[in-house]
C-alpha cells in the first residue's frame, strides 16, 4: 500500500523561503514520477512541477525560476524548495504519485496521479 506524506508547511513572509518534503513509503519509490499541486478555498487544485524518475522536472510558468523540486532515491523522499515566495503562494501543497510516467508528456492533471497526501499549508504574508 502506497503512502504519501508531506511536511515542511509553515508561514514566511514574501520573499522569503520553504522547503516541504513528501515521503513516498510502500512501493518502489525510484519508479515514482512525484508532482505537486497546490489549492486555495474556491478553486481548483492546480499543478505546480512534477519530477520524474529520472529526475527530469516541468514546471508550471508562474513558478519557474522560484521553486526547484528534487529527490532522494535513498530517503524515498521528494523536495519543493520554494525561494522568493509571494501571498499569492499561499495554498495548501499537496504531494501525489504515480508509476506510469511517459516521457513527452506533462501530466499536469491531478487525475492522472493514483497517490495523494494530505497536504501541508503555506502562508505568505506581504
Amino acid at each position: 500500500q502506497v503512502q504519501v506524506v508531506e511536511s515542511g508547511g509553515g508561514s514566511v513572509q514574501a520573499g522569503g523561503s520553504l522547503r516541504l518534503s513528501c515521503v513516498v513509503s510502500g512501493g518502489v519509490f525510484s519508479t515514482f514520477a512525484v508532482a505537486w499541486f497546490r489549492q486555495v478555498p474556491g478553486k481548483e487544485r492546480e499543478f505546480v512541477g512534477r519530477i520524474r524518475s529520472n529526475s527530469g522536472t516541468n514546471y508550471v510558468d508562474f513558478v519557474k525560476g522560484r521553486f526547484t523540486i528534487s529527490r532522494d532515491n535513498a530517503k524515498n523522499t521528494v523536495y519543493l524548495r520554494m525561494n522568493s515566495l509571494k501571498p499569492e503562494d499561499t495554498a495548501d501543497y499537496y504531494c501525489a504519485a504515480k508509476t506510469v510516467d511517459y516521457a513527452g508528456h506533462p501530466y499536469v492533471n491531478a487525475n492522472e496521479y493514483d497517490y495523494w497526501g494530505q497536504g501541508t499549508q503555506v502562508t505568505v504574508s506581504s
